[in-house]
């Protein structure tokens, strides 16, 4: 499906492209804008989330010999944005990264980088080791934020026009890992989406945070800590973020044998706890074990009573525990999340 990013002189109705998308996909157009309270399009601003500006000739076959993702489709500019990881040479996932193009121009291609905000001095540390002479400036964005937009929780039997300014939108896109993110939005610092999407009120990240962690969606090091993670146990095919036939890039023949000759055991699940459990009160890598105490799994993150686990598939089905601090056990189920192949859930 082709998504298309707003720029200076676009004059457009966003609940248009909207409604025009979700038909698109199949999705009912009343999922997405509502007109009563509870109906409401929720903003999340992600400041765990900071952007790195790629701007040059080189751009595209810079990044293409560096994440797992092809980069053409982005960079030529027939999708708005792709998923997917930078490597170390070992094949683990060093940064989790979301690509949007920015058509500003077709000689110099424009690339933002979306990453964690705690490693974006590593990022851009690590696309200048391997920018050698590259036509690539690469650089920091300061007065961009970026947003997460999250469809009502209700449905409603009507809708209403979103009107949107397209000198204030960079990027407006659906979330390329899982139509169950809904979107993403690039604005300067100084523009609200309360502005560009009326109706709409600023979500608590924590909500944002939980909605993912329900749905088993990694994002950030304190799920996908780097330089250990695995990314295909880190569900990255799931979530559309590798290509197999793009060519080489760094950590790419761990991966490749993987999935041509490997087997899964274990996989990144969301994880519900019998009980919430405050902040820090989990050890860090604590141990899932099973009724008969097998290590089952390694516990990621969590907020309240959702987070991710590495869990492995043999004891997916089973009642599982945690051990937080101080030894005390805390029961808690795996699932397998909607959006995953049907062939998986089956397993």
């Amino acid at each position: 499906m082709l998504l298309r990013t707003f720029h200076t002189g676009c004059s457009r109705t966003l609940g248009v492209l909207l409604r025009a998308q979700a038909a698109a996909c199949s999705i009912p157009w009343q999922r997405w804008a509502g007109s009563e309270a509870g109906d409401r399009h929720r903003c999340y601003r992600l400041n765990h989330r900071q952007l790195v500006r790629l701007r040059g000739r080189d751009t595209g076959a810079f990044l293409q010999g560096l994440v797992t993702n092809d980069v053409e489709e982005v960079a030529s500019g027939s999708r708005e944005a792709v998923y997917c990881h930078l490597l170390n040479l070992q094949g683990r996932t060093m940064f989790d990264v979301i690509l949007y193009r920015l058509l500003e121009s077709q000689e110099e291609p424009t690339i933002l980088v979306e990453c964690d905000a705690t490693l974006l001095d590593d990022v851009r540390k690590h696309l200048k080791i391997y920018k050698i002479r590259r036509k690539v400036d690469i650089s920091l964005c300061p007065d961009l934020s970026v947003w997460a937009v999250l469809p009502p929780e209700h449905s409603a039997e009507t809708s209403s026009d979103i009107a949107e300014n397209g000198k204030n939108v960079l990027v407006c896109t659906q979330d390329p890992r899982t139509d169950a993110m809904g979107w993403r939005l690039v604005l300067s610092k100084a523009v609200s989406p309360l502005d560009i999407i009326p109706g709409s009120h600023i979500g608590d990240i924590q909500e944002y945070h939980s909605h993912r962690y329900k749905i088993g969606i990694a994002e950030g090091v304190k799920d996908l800590p780097s330089g250990e993670a695995i990314p295909l146990e880190s569900n990255l095919v799931y979530m559309n973020g590798i290509s197999f036939t793009k060519g080489c890039y760094i950590g790419q023949e761990l991966t490749a044998r993987t999935h041509y000759t490997g087997v899964i055991r274990k996989r990144l699940m969301p994880i519900q706890l019998d009980s919430p459990i405050p902040p820090g009160k989990v050890p860090e890598k604590a141990q899932i074990v099973t009724e008969s105490g097998k290590l089952a799994g390694r516990f990621r993150s969590y907020e309240g009573d959702v987070g991710l686990a590495m869990i492995r598939l043999a004891y997916a089905n089973e009642p599982l525990h945690v051990l937080t601090a101080g030894d005390v056990r805390v029961r808690l189920r795996a699932s397998m999340p909607n959006w995953w192949p049907k062939d998986e859930k089956n397993q």
